[in-house]
């Protein structure tokens, strides 16, 4: 039975990882889950059911230290990274944004199996996390990584030339403009059902820019070698293309179960993890090629990713305190990408080349979020 940390246990990761445990009765033991807190009923459900033995929140700790006498309730702002360096067989790090560098990195240092959602911890401070990381240490979440992880076993790493992300392209894909869209419009994912600001990530295609990132660290894979492509359907998780002109795929519905079995599972396949492909039906999948003019995202993130060091850092701070922006109100849907590359644009010049710690990384994003506050306001309709 494997000992298993949910950080993030009431977001869309962590749901379905914990309805994936419940799906396998004795080989999971959840001893540990971790959320904001913004829904304690939901948290003490989870803690009971599964019987962990310590919840961690930022937010309404007495409630539930009240409704869970049993159990070890640690509050504040470093709770998910104190849960995240128990050790355990794995720790499924569900949360989103930069917050979640932590307890990646506590993970990584008590030994820990990452079963990594997070793609914002490698964007944040990829070659930090990398260089704590182990051979095998790290097990890719995210589906689009989840599919390269998986085609790129039907051959060697050194006869991989090219990785081939897809993206839905978002409520907007077929959009002639981006004026006037509201954040309910934002909202309506046509294939995937995630948190706003992951949905609203996929909107601008940002998301596919961090994922691109990402892919770079966990694959050691040079940006010139990976690609983004639009496939509506979402069936085709990703791509790997060998040296010899054979493109493998990984497909199953858009359903985020499979991959997080096939993570904290690894290397072994959880049977039916998640439905397959219906094959007595007609099915069409098709791909395109990203309009870069009308999603400048993409480009921008490769900019940021290429140049390295603390750009990354950057780019997603700024991608955050924009998306907060237009969620309230503040700024238009296409301003986001406008705060995110004026920030980039003025801090360029003057970033450090490394990060060393965790520190250095708070650093750069504070001063990243606060020139974004400041556009914001700017760009105020």
């Amino acid at each position: 039975m494997r000992d298993v940390v949910i950080l993030g246990s009431t977001g869309s990761i962590g749901t379905q990882a914990l309805q994936v445990i419940e799906s396998n009765p004795g080989l999971f033991q959840v001893i540990a889950i971790s959320s904001a807190g913004m829904h304690p009923e939901l948290v003490i459900e989870q803690a009971i059911k599964f019987k962990v033995q310590y919840v961690g929140v930022v937010t309404n700790a007495e409630v539930i230290r009240a409704a869970l006498p049993s159990v070890t309730v640690i509050d504040g702002n470093l709770a998910a990274t104190e849960l995240a360096g128990l050790k355990c067989d794995v720790v499924v790090n569900g949360i989103t944004g930069s917050i979640g560098l932590g307890p990646t990195l506590a993970a990584l240092d008590a030994g820990n199996v990452l079963a990594l959602a997070n793609k914002e911890s490698l964007v944040a401070a990829g070659d930090l996390v990398m260089s704590k990381a182990q051979a095998g240490q790290i097990i890719p979440v995210d589906s689009e990584h989840s599919a390269i992880f998986q085609s790129s076993l039907a051959g060697k790493k050194s006869e991989i030339k090219k990785l081939i992300l897809t993206a839905s392209g978002g409520p907007f894909r077929d959009r002639p403009d981006l004026d006037g869209i509201s954040v309910q419009d934002a909202l309506k994912h046509p294939t995937w059902s995630m948190g706003a600001v992951v949905t609203i990530n996929s909107a601008t295609l940002i998301n596919k820019g961090l994922e691109i990132i990402e892919a770079h660290y966990l694959f050691g894979m040079p940006y010139a070698q990976i690609e983004a492509v639009i496939h509506p359907q979402s069936v085709v998780h990703s791509l790997v293309e060998f040296n010899d002109g054979s493109t493998i795929a990984q497909a199953s519905p858009p359903n985020m179960k499979g991959a997080i079995a096939y993570a904290i599972n690894w290397p072994d396949r959880l049977p039916q993890a998640t439905t397959a492909i219906d094959w007595t039906v007609s099915h069409n999948w098709s791909f395109e090629p990203i309009n870069s003019a009308k999603f400048p995202s993409i480009e921008l993130a490769r900019h940021c990713g290429q140049t390295g060091g603390v750009l990354p850092a950057i780019f997603n701070a700024a991608n955050e305190v924009a998306v907060a922006g237009f969620i309230a109100g503040k700024i238009e849907f296409k301003s986001i990408i406008t705060v995110i590359a004026n920030v980039v644009s003025e801090l360029e010049k003057n970033s450090v080349s490394s990060l060393r710690d965790l520190a250095d990384v708070s650093a750069i994003e504070e001063d990243a979020r606060a020139r974004a506050s400041a556009h914001l306001l700017r760009l105020a309709p």
